[in-house]
């Protein structure tokens, strides 16, 4: 399949591919160099929190951006597979009876059902720790000074001013609901960073200028935002063999969500009005963005 005229779904499943058949070489049970030894148990769940299906549609972001730039695709590739590394440690730890406790993630067993509690806990460590791994490793090819800006972003994005911190205060709404502000924040921490982080690791892989840096991480923000309104929609619209994970959550335990606030006619608007922005801030790359705006319209529209 040639990647410069395929189509976006043959792209998303393409990209998908590569990066779970990488992550199963990362986690692959033989030691690097340097590692004393891989416990055998933990491998597994590693590799069951990883290696279990999904859209990979973080790893397409960085794949996409870097594309758009012309970028090394290779250490898109390995930069792709380490953001998918922290974001299945943060569904591992999400899914904890101590967080959202959840027994079903993308239609299997979550991973402290399927092992353990301490186990589970444990394969999220390792896969955040990996993840800067991959991009410091000699086998990532790109210069000091772009790892040290990716793990810079990446380490922003995921940790307590992030993606941390967004769980943080989702974990504070079943207390007390937040107002439209503050779901806002929530939202653009837990869900909208990873995803900006995507967007943005292109500009930094290709080493394009500060401008085009700006424009997608802004690009990333906006279709983070809607990421996590097409979800809560989702969780109030879909069943459970759609989704592969349990739905009306949110409801259930009283947090707020945009669409409970506004509801489910409000919300589609605004999808497309964050598509359409998200589509303009692109506009100035004309044809060579496509695939990045057809991304937006699909994240608007999914279904799972």
């Amino acid at each position: 399949m040639s990647y410069e005229t395929s189509s976006f779904a043959e792209r998303l499943k393409a990209d998908a591919l590569a990066v779970e058949t990488l992550l199963s070489t990362l986690l692959d049970p033989d030691p690097f160099p340097d590692e004393i030894a891989r416990p055998g148990t933990l491998i597994s769940a590693m590799r069951h929190g990883v290696l279990n299906g999904g859209k990979r549609l973080r790893p397409f972001l960085v794949a996409e951006s870097t594309a758009l730039f012309g970028g090394d695709m290779d250490a898109a590739l390995r930069i792709g597979a380490a953001l998918e590394c922290v974001h299945c440690y943060s569904l591992v730890h999400d899914d904890l009876p101590a967080m959202d406790n959840d027994e079903l993630r993308r239609g299997q067993p979550t991973v402290h059902v399927a092992f353990d509690e301490a186990t589970a806990i444990l394969a999220g460590d390792s896969l955040l720790t990996f993840a800067f791994d991959i991009i410091a490793a000699p086998e990532t090819p790109l210069s000091d000074r772009q790892k040290t800006a990716l793990v810079l972003a990446l380490a922003r994005a995921s940790g307590h001013g992030g993606m941390a911190g967004g769980q943080a205060l989702d974990l504070a709404a079943e207390r007390e609901a937040p107002d439209e502000a503050g779901i806002v924040t929530l939202q653009a921490m837990k869900t909208g960073a990873l995803i900006r982080f995507g967007c943005e690791a292109g500009a930094i892989i290709a080493d394009a200028g500060a401008d085009d840096r700006q424009r997608l991480r802004s690009f990333g923000e906006k279709i983070g935002l809607a990421f996590q309104l097409a979800d809560d929609l989702l969780d109030v619209t879909a069943d459970v063999e759609v989704m592969g994970k349990a739905t009306g959550k949110d409801a259930a335990r009283g947090k707020g969500t945009l669409v409970a606030l506004h509801g489910q006619k409000w919300a589609e608007h605004e999808l497309q009005r964050l598509v359409v922005e998200a589509e303009e801030l692109l506009a100035a790359y004309g044809s060579r963005s496509a695939v990045l705006v057809e991304t937006a319209r699909f994240i608007a529209k999914r279904r799972n």
